[in-house]
């Protein structure tokens, strides 16, 4: 067999480059305490940040901003009230990932449990991702027109800011519309025929925290319902408080990928749910818990992000969404594990889809690497569009730079997208940017800073990819564009313990905007050996000194074929702190990201 170099070192090489350091921040986590390695990992992860540190670093509820803030959150909130005292029928529709499946439990769990509505009351809403597209779509507002009775209000949860005609309709109807979303609303602003609006991105709305998930706008509205409800009376003062529903609210919050970084309600919410779930009271984190095996417990952020998320993810990206509301609203474990069962199944027939449509936009991508053009735009003709964000994850990993992916939408002649960013570039400033350079050829577009969703008509994809990156260029000016690691520095011998994890843990939790810390350091190989269903991990033991480490290196191999290096060389690598469980028993344990023979 021939040597060959792990995947991660083929033609695109990572470069690990040290995080810069806000040395303000640096010298005043010091004073307040935090050891020089914490002071470090919070002066990489807050550039600029002059707010106070606590709230960041001891994340409480205490920190949150009462939702009375919340531009038309108080209107709203006397809307949902209403609907309740009066027992008019309501739908609930929300958006069909993580963040729109959390939201719809909380705001279901919400009005049954706490405010008394009878389920025959309630009707889900949820799009189905081919077939309908994302938001409040024509054929979603179909389906709640030919609802009976009609329902006299609907709650939109992580969707609706930028869906106007279609509110407009059910307006028209009799439905009154309360839209509670985060995404980033149009140039006009909310929606007018929306009876009211809750989005913290409004430029009027004073909630400070502009980057709250979807299912946190949705819990911060229903908090709000039950403050009213109470206060006229229609519910006694001892009705419990929502925060019980905050596991859900910290899912949502990781998987949807919003900011971990200067966010105190992120943080709190997500360090807070943890604690909850832990408590592993809802059958739903019961089933994963003993799907992962008895040492995944407890979770922390990376097992919502790599576990639960991708689960919930993949039915709404492959097939209808209902498995996974039906899921997380399990009342016994026999139906969480039979609805669990179907999520991990189109889990793995989504990661087997995605296999196949990375290397096809691998190949597709190289005239624009050897062009050195600024951003990745591939057409996948018979790509699945349910797995699109994710291979567009994968071109930016691999080559550094803004990608996006279309498929064959549903609609004749249209094409369907989705984008992903990196640092430094704003992906809906620069949609916004194409769009006022070529408008035919961007009719439908939303999102955020980090990812985006696109409509392109079929004869207006030239069009449409000269503009964007137009559009990219002038926002990024000379950035040079590779793909990095960006590490936290090394660590002694001495720091390679289970202490210095536990110093590392005491700051989570970690996600987008304050990633887990990544190190770097030289290593002897002591010992290799392929391990995994196709042989593509690397399990090793590592030395450094006098010390040595296990160490593993997920999907280091291409199936079949041998690493580039052996045991006695030296590597430099890049890794993380991991905690391994076995039979009770813990170990350190060394996540190797990246490594390449000295």
């Amino acid at each position: 067999m021939t040597q060959v170099s792990p995947l991660s070192q083929q033609s695109h090489h990572p470069r690990l480059e040290p995080r810069p350091l806000d040395e303000a921040v640096y010298l005043r986590a010091q004073s307040e305490g935090l050891s020089e390695l914490q002071a470090r990992l919070l002066a990489s992860r807050l550039p600029g940040y002059t707010g106070e540190l606590a709230p960041l670093v001891s994340p409480s509820l205490r920190y949150l901003v009462h939702p009375e803030k919340l531009a038309d959150g108080p209107r709203a909130a006397e809307r949902v009230a209403q609907a309740v005292a009066e027992g008019e029928s309501i739908g609930i529709l929300t958006d069909y990932d993580v963040d729109g499946i959390t939201s719809h439990v909380v705001i279901r769990r919400t009005l049954v449990e706490l405010f008394g509505v009878p389920e025959h009351k309630l009707h889900s809403l949820i799009g189905h991702r081919i077939h309908d597209g994302y938001g409040i779509s024509l054929p979603l507002v179909d389906r709640t027109l030919s609802l009976k009775p009609l329902p006299t209000l609907v709650i939109t949860a992580d969707c609706g800011s930028s869906d106007e005609p279609r509110i407009a309709r059910l307006k028209a109807a009799g439905i009154d519309v309360v839209v509670s979303d985060h995404h980033a609303l149009p140039l006009e602003g909310p929606p007018p025929s929306a009876y009211a609006c809750v989005n913290p991105t409004r430029g009027d709305c004073a909630y400070p925290d502009k980057t709250i998930a979807g299912c946190m706008v949705a819990w911060l509205l229903m908090s709000l319902a039950r403050s009213v409800l109470v206060e006229w009376g229609a519910l006694p003062e001892a009705t419990p408080k929502l925060s019980p529903w905050l596991s859900y609210v910290a899912l949502g919050t990781v998987a949807d990928c919003v900011s971990l970084g200067g966010s105190p309600a992120n943080r709190a919410v997500v360090s807070h749910g943890l604690t909850l779930i832990n408590r592993m009271d809802a059958a739903c984190w019961r089933a994963m818990a003993a799907r992962l095996g008895a040492d995944s417990v407890p979770f922390n952020a990376e097992t919502l992000a790599f576990q639960m998320g991708p689960r919930i993810n993949a039915r709404s990206r492959l097939d209808d969404p209902y498995a996974a509301l039906h899921f997380m609203l399990a009342e016994s474990d026999g139906v969480a594990n039979r609805q669990l069962e179907v999520l991990d199944q189109d889990n793995q027939s989504r990661k087997a889809i995605e296999a196949d449509m990375a290397e096809e936009a691998r190949a597709l991508a190289a005239p624009a690497l050897e062009a050195n053009e600024p951003a990745v735009v591939v057409l996948l003709e018979d790509g699945h569009p349910g797995v699109q964000g994710i291979v567009a994850s994968r071109l930016v990993q691999a080559y550094g730079r803004p990608a996006v992916v279309l498929t064959r939408a549903a609609a004749p002649n249209m094409l369907t997208g989705s984008g992903r960013s990196i640092e430094g570039l704003h992906l809906r400033d620069a949609l916004q940017r194409t769009f006022e350079l070529a408008p035919e050829a961007l009719p439908r577009f939303g999102g955020h800073s980090g990812a985006a969703g696109v409509g392109v008509p079929r004869e207006q994809l030239d069009t449409f990819k000269t503009a964007f990156l137009q559009a990219v260029s002038e926002q990024l000016g000379d950035t040079p564009l590779y793909p990095r690691l960006w590490t936290d520095g090394e660590l002694s011998t001495a720091q390679l313990s289970l202490a210095t994890l536990e110093e590392i843990e005491t700051l989570g939790p970690y996600g987008r905007e304050f990633d887990p810390p990544l190190f770097e350091g030289r290593f002897i190989v002591e010992a290799l050996r392929p391990v995994g269903a196709e042989g593509s991990h690397l399990m090793m033991e590592l030395s450094m000194g006098a010390v040595t480490r296990k160490a593993i290196w997920f999907r280091a191999l291409t199936p079949g074929e041998l690493p580039s290096f052996g045991v006695g060389d030296t590597l430099h690598c890049a890794y993380k702190l991991n905690r391994n469980r076995w039979r009770g028993r813990e170990s350190l344990q060394l996540m190797v990201e990246h490594a390449s023979p000295v």
